[in-house]
């Protein structure tokens, strides 16, 4: 009779994989000679598996280079090609968590977005990243300037004209036809005042009142989402405030390999958001990067940060939050107005999150409504869509989700992430919107 098979060597495994920590701070880290090296290493078990050929255009570039070359094997592409497919990856974590069967536990320990990821601090530390991709990341800076007085009705003009869009284009590489955000003034941080709620109810695994980090998109681009969401907590009983200090979480910056910046993010970030904690506050955010951020990536920067360890528990999505107070019996589940059809997107940031499909759980509770669960990378990173030269490439990604939700016919379509679900709108160009599962909520509840 054979012997077992080692787990360690099998395609494949039925253990959860393993994620090891970034180590950033290791000099080595940064070598480009070492890091060309493992490139070509985990390149080539990619070239032998393509598994991941439809997730995003990081994989059939790299395939497509391969099968081009004299020798059809990853000894006969040229380095460009390895900063290419580097640039073509937005960290959207899909390859390692649902189709990679080569991660750890398995020997081979291939971690593509985290190989990526150094791929991009070494460009960083280099000095070859575009002047327009670090002002894309500066959220909090351009939010800031954007958002004010007179100067926010001028962006929003610009950013809507076919002549100041050609500008963009010109000075900083925006596509044209990408669909940018809106300026608000005021913001949501600026606006927001607490309303009047019973005390605090603890359940299981929630102390019953919110803290909210409001995120740089809330705050500067979306604020009537951060309302929504105060709306539906308070209806819900749970008294609501505002994290006393933020910044951007550093997930823009992480993307663009500017480790420095993210850990400047950190140090202002991580004290206020534990105070909160300490304070007996649960900290929910809307955006599912932001949150993502708090509880892997930080984690694996930082892992033996104790602080950092402690926020990752404490921080949640807002229908993680939820379904956690829905499972003691504590959510308002009487509703005054159905959905219908919704054709729901669910984000890769939030599917990374392994807390399962709350945003769904919770919108099915709510009569006569059907929900069309998409679970397809939409292509727009934050960045990456609005780049001129991979908008194409990022709305090619959003077609299979885009003719989901055509197929769907809904009353609705949503996403958990607001950047999708313009993503989603500008596939579909038919003057329609996506709502934010959040705002649905709201309305079925009739507040």
């Amino acid at each position: 009779m054979s012997s077992p098979i080692d787990q360690r060597l099998r395609e494949g495994s039925l253990e959860a994989p393993t994620r090891h920590p970034l180590d950033w701070q290791d000099p080595g880290f940064y070598n480009r000679k070492s890091l060309l090296t493992e490139m070509e290493r985990v390149f080539d078990i990619c070239h032998g598996c393509r598994r991941c050929f439809s997730l995003c255009q990081a994989f059939p570039g790299l395939f497509d280079a391969i099968d081009e070359s004299d020798t059809m094997e990853i000894d006969g592409i040229t380095e460009q090609v390895y900063w290419d497919v580097t640039d073509h990856c937005y960290l959207c974590d899909m390859c390692f968590m649902t189709k990679c069967p080569y991660v750890p536990p398995h020997e081979w320990n291939v971690d593509f977005p985290h190989l990526m990821l150094r791929a991009k601090a070494v460009k960083f530390r280099e000095r070859r990243v575009r002047r327009r991709d670090k002002i894309l990341t500066s959220t909090d800076t351009v939010g800031r300037l954007a958002g004010i007085p007179v100067v926010v009705d001028v962006v929003n003009a610009v950013n809507r004209s076919r002549a100041g869009r050609k500008v963009l284009q010109k000075t900083l590489g925006v596509h044209p036809g990408a669909k940018l955000p809106q300026y608000h003034n005021p913001s949501f941080r600026k606006s927001f005042r607490p309303g009047s709620v019973a005390d605090a109810e603890a359940t299981t695994a929630t102390r019953g009142k919110a803290a909210l980090f409001a995120t740089c998109y809330g705050n500067f681009n979306n604020p009537q989402t951060l309302k929504d969401l105060v709306a539906v907590l308070e209806h819900n009983k749970i008294p609501v405030t505002l994290v006393g200090k933020e910044v951007c979480c550093g997930m823009p910056k992480l993307e663009l390999g500017d480790l420095a910046a993210v850990e400047k993010a950190k140090q202002v970030n991580v004290p206020a958001l534990l105070n909160m904690v300490n304070d007996g506050w649960d900290i929910v955010a809307p955006i599912p990067s932001c949150v993502l951020m708090f509880k892997q990536e930080l984690p694996l920067m930082y892992p033996d940060d104790a602080s950092v360890q402690k926020l990752g528990q404490a921080i949640f999505d807002p229908f993680e939050y939820l379904a956690l107070r829905h499972k003691d019996g504590k959510l308002n589940t009487q509703f005054k107005n159905t959905l219908g059809t919704v054709a729901y997107h669910v984000p890769c940031h939030l599917r990374v999150q392994n807390i399962g499909l709350k945003t769904r759980d919770i919108l099915s509770l709510v009569p006569d409504t059907k929900l069309e669960v998409i679970e397809r990378c939409s292509g727009h990173d934050g960045t990456y869509a609005v780049k001129q030269e991979y908008h194409e490439a990022s709305m090619k990604i959003c077609r299979p989700v885009v003719n989901r939700v055509r197929q769907a016919k809904p009353d609705h379509y949503a996403s958990d992430c607001p950047m999708a679900g313009d993503q989603i709108a500008s596939g579909l160009n038919d003057g329609s919107e996506a709502t934010a599962p959040i705002t649905l909520l709201r309305h079925a509840y009739g507040v």
